[in-house]
């Protein structure tokens, strides 16, 4: 055993020396067992939340009415949660009622699959009931128990198991597959914001192609916002190289590959953060751009270095060519650049009213844009004198009255 489970070891014990039993469960023992790395810990227990809070001075009620405490521990958190038993489940989300219980059996039978119903004592022995061992080996995503009912009792299981096959490289159990395609339907219960989590937790796995076939073997795709009205088109990245695309490059092919007039609102759909909207549309001009006409010193500038290798990633790629070295060469196009924004040109718009002894106006903007370029192309250097100099020469018709 590992960190952090060693660190959270006199958790349990702290439980145990109370008469309650306390594993960690869950996705943590799954990683520890494919040597994942882990970030966090979950405890399970049968001491209930207010026994919880009883043994811990330092907790935070995070999730009570679901028995999840947060309990602080030499400045880290870990949740602990009491071992339950929920009644039925209604809009195919959440459970009607949650009822704390004292059996680990139970308390595993109600997770999602058997890969993920484990649970581990503090000296690293394994309590697998659902053979989610054997599971991890074969490397199948299997529902514990039958897989309709799982996927009434929380639709979203179906994108969690789908986003599954990307992150661990693991393929669908016939019967989870099966019941994926039959209740797929059920996702029009589950709020965007949800499906966005595990949307975005799927395109950032390594095997992130099988898994967007999945999603059109299965149906799912029609359930996904905006996506339903442009399936042959989406096709098209299952003929790609996509496994290596971070998130932002796997967005940006999406909307060059459905090319909607209003990209923005598309993305709208998906209730995605203000900030990453703005910055996949201005990268998908850069890259409508980039279609045009190959790179300049200008273009890179303009398009910042990040959105020039996703525009270049995400170009390559369509076109079917290597992506090697992209970030490299392109980073180095900005090392040797003179100036890297338009904050570090050593002159502003108040130092060209000055010289030109004129108000402000357009035309700012546009001899600051010739400045830039000049810059840009070691016609001049980023020099006070030299940049004044050389703007009596512009084209402007007032140029030669300073």
């Amino acid at each position: 055993m590992n960190e952090p489970f060693l660190s959270a070891i006199p958790i349990i014990e702290a439980l145990e020396s109370n008469g309650f039993e306390a594993y960690f469960v869950g996705g943590s023992v799954r990683d520890y067992l494919l040597d994942r790395k882990i970030d966090d810990v979950d405890i399970a227990t049968s001491a209930t939340p207010q026994e919880v809070k009883k043994i811990f001075s330092q907790t935070v009620d995070i999730g009570i009415e679901h028995g999840t405490i947060l309990v602080l521990f030499d400045g880290i958190g870990y949740e602990v949660t009491t071992f339950r038993a929920e009644s039925d489940y209604r809009d195919y989300r959440r459970p009607e009622t949650v009822h704390f219980i004292r059996s680990l059996t139970k308390d595993l039978e109600r997770r999602d699959f058997t890969m993920n119903a484990l649970a581990m004592d503090k000296k690293g022995r394994i309590i697998d009931l659902f053979n989610g061992i054997q599971a991890i080996n074969d490397q199948l995503i299997e529902t514990v128990g039958d897989a309709k009912e799982r996927f009434h009792e929380d639709a979203l299981r179906m994108m969690r198991a789908v986003r599954f096959v990307s992150q661990l490289e693991f393929s669908l159990h016939m019967s989870t597959k099966l019941a994926i395609s039959e209740n797929a339907y059920l996702l029009k219960h589950i709020a965007i914001e949800r499906i966005l989590a595990e949307f975005t937790k799927l395109i950032r796995g390594s095997n992130k192609k099988q898994a967007l076939t999945l999603l059109f073997d299965c149906q799912i795709i029609d359930y996904l916002p905006g996506f339903k009205d442009h399936t042959d088109k989406l096709k098209q990245c299952l003929e790609l190289d996509v496994n290596e695309l971070s998130e932002n490059q796997t967005w940006l092919l999406i909307l060059a590959l459905i090319d909607v007039n209003e990209p923005m609102n598309f993305l709208r759909e998906w209730r995605m953060p203000s900030k990453q909207m703005k910055y996949i549309v201005k990268a998908l001009s850069v890259l409508k751009e980039r279609y045009q006409s190959s790179w300049t010193v200008a273009s890179l500038f303009y398009a910042t270095k990040e959105i020039a290798i996703d525009a270049e990633v995400v170009y390559k790629t369509m076109n079917k060519q290597s992506i090697y070295m992209i970030k490299e060469t392109i980073e180095n196009e900005f090392s040797i650049m003179p100036i890297k924004t338009r904050e570090e040109i050593v002159i502003s718009g108040e130092d060209l009213i000055n010289w030109f002894n004129r108000s402000g106006g357009p035309w700012i903007k546009d001899l600051l844009q010739q400045i830039e370029l000049a810059i840009l192309n070691k016609e001049i250097a980023n020099d006070r004198d030299e940049i004044k100099g050389w703007s009596r020469t512009c084209n402007l018709p007032f140029a030669n009255d300073c």
